[in-house]
């Protein structure tokens, strides 16, 4: 009987352990749903948009469309910088197995590998060892190639045909800056990176109008690489960069680069020179040029000046910077010591507070230096010039007179005509990182400092801002501010912006200005600038010749020449200058006005610019001008008198010739519009 009782008591019990097993189970897969449920409702609503995105980026493909970077043009619409279309070319190492049939046997992938290098290194003329280890490289992407024109790439297509490379390989569209001319206006267009990306220049300055927005492509595609269509494709078209149309004059400014070159290697300026032409009236820039120059197509390339100098010897930071110096528009950038032309600002300043007039007779007296507190300082003559007007003293270019004169005007006066003038400030040029110029505190001028500021030395200045200051009185004492872009138009709308002349203030009175004018012409016709004549114009001007640095006197003499032409109803203003001339003279007024009179005998007529001769006509024949050195004056002048060539010379007949202007070297000097003079 406890059997039987024992056996049902098991057999209840054991009936009961099957339902806590289910029971236990059942409430498991309740947690495990309700979990999973969570992990949903966590995915979906809370990680839902970073998933699709990631989602998204994984299944979308975008392809960068290129904008056209814009044209820059001269004033009469020449080509000065042009963008082409080219191609890139890049490789996903881990793809280009997928174009052997066995991808798996390493020695087949190989072969291939070595196959497509070899055809790189030929067509492209690349490096065959570099090309291979990019192509087994562990990186996503490597480029083989960088802006290549299309011939090249066409061809290549067809090998990759040929050959069934299917993978791997992407040609992409890209631009690549052209400069037609090369040299022309270097330093003023500046440089383009290989990123379409200004560097310098006019590239810089307007980089934002002329890059344009790039546009792009995206597109679904499946985990193969291969498109999937889609109707959520997108489209976005890029819009191309504006042009730019300079003021530069393209024949101006072959002109001025002409004959600034042969200035800087006839005298062997050690540290080259600079050259400015500008429109009074309006403040546009014909022409801005630097010599030594480089070529814009190959803007990493030293110029030779550079290489003569031991360039290849530098170090690789050293190499750098003289790239970064040949970029450099150091008529905008960099300061100098003007010496005499400042003296036009000294003058104009006592005339317009009637401190004096251009013709008092005696007024201030020379007789080969000053004493100024404890320092004696010399004229450039120094047995002195005596007695003198103002305007004598301006053709003479007397030192002495000048410090007389700028005691009279006194600091407080002379600071307040520098301000006016401009410079204290940048001048406002659409160029970038002008530079600026450097001038003791006004508290902090003595005698001494007074003297040396009153005929342009011991500060500094740009040349860009004597132009500006030079080309108000020019302009009747109105200053405008200068611009190099003359218009800009926007190619996707057609709308073109012109850049009117900004007036920025009356400087001077018209009165001033003309007397100025007057003396400057006089500088020209009877004082130290007889080298800046043209024949049939009348021609004003400033010589300048600044003393080396005491701080650096291995920066040597800098000489230059100011001039306006004509005198009257003035077009042109125009300063050369030419820094550490180590020739037969240093002085302004035997260096740099030759040159500025070469380039303005072509450029005035060439801009229809009437002469004040009407009955003056210069003949088109060209000479070349002999070597006349070494030589009698008679000798000399039967020479010239045979090549119908005028002369002027104060020596001698017997007298042995020592040097000539222009030089033997200089060609295509105009027949009976030469001047040769002689020492």
């Amino acid at each position: 009987m406890n059997n039987k009782i024992t056996r049902s008591n098991k057999i209840k019990k054991n009936l009961k352990y099957p339902t806590k097993r289910l029971f236990v189970i059942l409430i498991a897969w309740v947690i495990l749903f309700v979990l999973i449920l969570g992990k949903i409702a966590y995915l979906q609503f809370i990680k839902g948009d970073e998933l699709k995105q990631r989602k998204y980026s994984q299944t979308v493909e975008s392809t960068t469309i290129n904008a056209k970077r814009g044209t820059i043009y001269d004033s009469n619409g020449k080509v000065l910088a042009i963008s082409a279309n080219v191609n890139t070319i890049t490789v996903n190492p881990e793809y280009l197995k997928y174009n052997v049939k066995n991808r798996k046997d390493e020695s087949v992938v190989n072969a291939m590998k070595e196959k497509l290098a070899t055809e790189f290194s030929e067509l492209f003329e690349l490096n065959y060892d570099e090309v291979l280890e990019k192509l087994n490289s562990t990186k996503s992407t490597e480029t083989i190639v960088s802006k290549v024109e299309g011939d090249k790439i066409d061809e290549f297509k067809e090998w990759m045909t040929t050959n069934k490379i299917t993978s791997g390989i992407n040609i992409d569209d890209d631009t690549k800056r052209y400069y037609p001319y090369n040299n022309l206006a270097s330093n003023l267009i500046g440089v383009c990176g290989t990123d379409n990306q200004g560097l310098d220049g006019v590239e810089l300055q307007y980089d934002s109008l002329l890059k344009g927005t790039d546009g792009k492509i995206t597109t679904s595609t499946s985990v193969s690489d291969e498109v999937i269509p889609d109707s959520d494709e997108e489209y976005i078209a890029p819009q191309n960069g504006s042009d730019i149309y300079l003021t530069i004059d393209s024949n101006v400014q072959s002109i001025a680069e002409k004959y600034l070159k042969q200035a800087v290697e006839e005298n062997n300026c050690s540290r080259g020179g600079n050259v400015i032409i500008e429109d009074p009236t309006t403040g546009e820039i014909l022409a801005m040029a630097t010599y030594p120059d480089f070529d814009l197509n190959s803007p990493y390339e030293p110029n030779q000046t550079m290489i003569n100098n031991g360039y290849n010897d530098l170090s690789d930071s050293e190499k750098n910077n003289q790239i970064l110096a040949m970029w450099r528009n150091r008529a905008v950038l960099d300061t100098y010591e003007p010496g005499s032309t400042f003296k036009i600002i000294t003058a104009s300043t006592a005339l317009e507070e009637n401190i004096t007039q251009t013709d008092v007779s005696g007024e201030f007296y020379c007789n080969g230096s000053q004493q100024v507190a404890n320092l004696k300082i010399r004229c450039a003559d120094s047995g002195g010039h005596g007695y003198q007007s103002l305007r004598q003293a301006l053709e003479n270019s007397c030192n002495p007179a000048f410090i007389q004169l700028g005691q009279k005007i006194g600091v407080s006066t002379f600071y307040k005509y520098i301000k006016n003038f401009g410079f204290l400030d940048k001048t406002g040029i659409d160029l970038p990182s002008e530079g600026t110029s450097n001038f003791w505190d006004e508290e902090n001028i003595g005698p001494v400092e007074l003297a040396t500021m009153s005929f342009g030395q011991r500060f500094t200045i740009t040349p860009m801002q004597l132009v500006k200051a030079a080309s108000a009185i020019a302009n009747d004492g109105v200053m405008v501010t200068p611009h190099v872009v003359k218009k800009i138009k926007n190619n996707d709308t057609g709308n073109t912006t012109s850049i009117e002349t900004n007036v920025e203030r009356q400087v001077i009175s018209k009165d001033t200005a003309e007397k100025m004018k007057d003396m400057m012409k006089d500088v020209v016709e009877k004082g130290g600038g007889t080298y800046a004549k043209v024949e049939g114009y009348t021609i004003g001007g400033k010589t300048g010749t600044s003393e080396p640095d005491p701080n650096h006197p291995e920066n040597g003499y800098v000489a230059s020449f100011l001039a306006i032409a004509p005198v009257e109803n003035t077009k042109l203003v125009i300063l050369l200058t030419l820094y550490g001339p180590q020739g037969s003279s240093h002085y302004g007024g035997k260096i740099a006005a030759p040159a500025v009179s070469q380039i303005l005998t072509e450029v005035l007529p060439y801009l229809n610019i009437p002469s004040n001769d009407s009955e003056t006509t210069v003949s088109s024949n060209k000479v070349t001008v002999p070597n006349l050195t070494n030589k009698t004056v008679t000798e000399v002048k039967s020479t010239l008198s045979n090549l119908g060539i005028n002369y002027s010379t104060k020596a001698s007949d017997d007298e042995i010739v020592t040097d000539q202007m222009p030089k033997s070297r200089l060609n295509d000097c105009k027949r009976r519009n030469c001047r040769i003079i002689y020492k």
